[in-house]
């Protein structure tokens, strides 16, 4: 039997956007849950600010799964953001950075099996999430863990360039690597969506949000191609 899943949202993103990806997953036997996060409980983090409000309810999603599908370990499924901040969970270095009190070494690689990583931006030069991502790639850089297997997905559907209807992938891809000109899911180039030592996958034609008027990460045809990589 697989192990259940935890899906992970993206950056403002609602746990109710993956309400399809997690139906199709449940309907072929992989017990799935989606951390419930709001909108509003992304406000706290705005501005570069730590990840402990989110950190906090993925360990707490990924506990109650474990016990209520008596299993050992989980697959995590990080959509966008929630693929860096799973990283960060999974490590066993103080996420001390932003000074937060209380809990702050996660240490969960070995309740993990498998992350899958949808369209995260694994670096950047922006400079509200660079020290965040600084923290991932400094202590955890590429698929760090040996005993966790990493699955990056990364989407070709958009060329960024300086014109109309480029502009915003141009613009994502400039502050997440350093270069506009490249290709990429709409946000994030591929180029920063996959880690050396990772099974890196990339699709053509997929856009980085859910949406169900066009093809992304979590559209049936393309799940059905990352789903063989799951334990």
């Amino acid at each position: 039997m697989s192990l259940p899943a935890v899906i992970i949202p993206g950056y403002f993103a609602s746990h109710q956007e993956y309400r399809w990806l997690s139906n199709y997953l449940n309907d072929r036997g992989i017990h799935t849950v989606t951390v419930p996060i709001n909108k509003r409980d992304w406000l706290p983090t705005v501005g570069g600010r730590s990840m402990m409000p989110i950190l906090r309810k993925i360990d707490r999603t990924v506990k109650e799964t474990l016990l209520q599908y008596n299993s050992s370990r989980v697959t995590l499924i990080g959509h966008s953001a929630g693929g860096w901040i799973a990283r960060i969970y999974l490590g066993e270095k103080p996420y001390d950075i932003h000074g937060d009190a209380g809990e702050i070494l996660w240490s969960a690689r070995g309740s993990v099996s498998t992350l899958v990583t949808l369209g995260t931006p694994h670096v950047s030069q922006e400079r509200w999430t660079k020290l965040n991502l600084d923290f991932v790639k400094n202590n955890y850089p590429d698929a760090f863990y040996p005993d966790v297997d990493y699955v990056c997905v990364a989407g070709k559907s958009i060329y960024g360039e300086r014109r109309p209807g480029a502009w915003l992938a141009y613009n994502s891809y400039l502050i997440t690597c350093g270069q506009g000109n490249t290709w990429g899911d709409g946000i994030t180039p591929i180029s920063a969506a996959h880690l050396q030592g990772a099974t890196n996958l990339t699709f053509d034609g997929v856009n980085h949000s859910p949406t169900s008027t066009r093809l992304w990460y979590g559209s049936p045809e393309i799940v059905a191609q990352w789903l063989k990589f799951l334990p």
